[in-house]
């Protein structure tokens, strides 16, 4: 699958680097001269210098032939601008933004945006986690909600360390995409073996995240 993620910053990088890690490929479009001269020691060709509210420089980038955007810059002005031209200019299958003030939310989707990363959501995740090691932390939200992306750290004492994925039983609709296991993400399969400490990332129909959550914390 092709992908462009625009912004370079933490979520861009770490979201580009998880796809190429899972065999996809993908452009990481960066504005900023110095952020993108990092990128490119760490990501190599994956990463292009530009402003992706620019057409001209989703054309360069591929949106022609890109079935997913992510645009996840600082801006929400900026990656609704760059949702929209992906979708109306160049057809772009799925496009998904984040939105860092939770009240463009609705508005992102009435404008035909389909998926939204909803940073305060994110962050109230993370606190929930303090208080709960076992809780699921929501990363994006697709197809108003039906099905989203989630992260969870298995602990210590989880019955599911030392278990292939195969074996954990996972009830229809949820499929782990993704380990990160000491910070460097790695595409999954039946066969992975999961340990404590590592963080899961998966794809949950709507109904199934307290089924999931219940499964990992053992």
């Amino acid at each position: 699958m092709y992908i462009i993620v625009a912004g370079g910053g933490k979520v861009g990088y770490h979201l580009a680097k998880l796809l190429v890690t899972a065999g996809h490929e993908v452009v990481l479009v960066e504005k900023q001269r110095g952020r993108y001269l990092e990128l490119v020691r760490l990501l190599g060709e994956a990463v292009m210098l530009g402003d992706s509210s620019d057409a001209g420089v989703l054309k360069r980038a591929g949106a022609n032939r890109s079935e997913v955007l992510v645009s996840c810059t600082g801006s929400d002005e900026d990656n609704l601008i760059t949702c929209q031209m992906a979708k109306h200019l160049f057809m772009v299958g799925r496009t998904i933004a984040r939105i860092n003030d939770p009240s463009n939310e609705e508005l992102f989707r009435a404008l035909g945006v389909d998926g939204t990363i909803n940073s305060t959501r994110l962050i109230d995740g993370m606190i929930e986690r303090e208080v709960d090691s076992d809780a699921l932390i929501p990363l994006l939200s697709l197809g108003a909600g039906k099905v989203e992306i989630v992260q969870s750290e298995i602990a210590e004492d989880s019955t599911c360390a030392g278990k292939q994925i195969k074996n954990l039983n996972l009830p229809p609709g949820c499929l782990i995409i993704s380990i990160v296991r000491d910070g460097n993400p790695a595409a999954s399969s039946p066969e992975t073996r999961l340990t404590a400490g590592d963080t899961v990332v998966a794809l949950l129909s709507r109904g199934c995240a307290a089924e999931f959550q219940r499964i990992l914390a053992g």
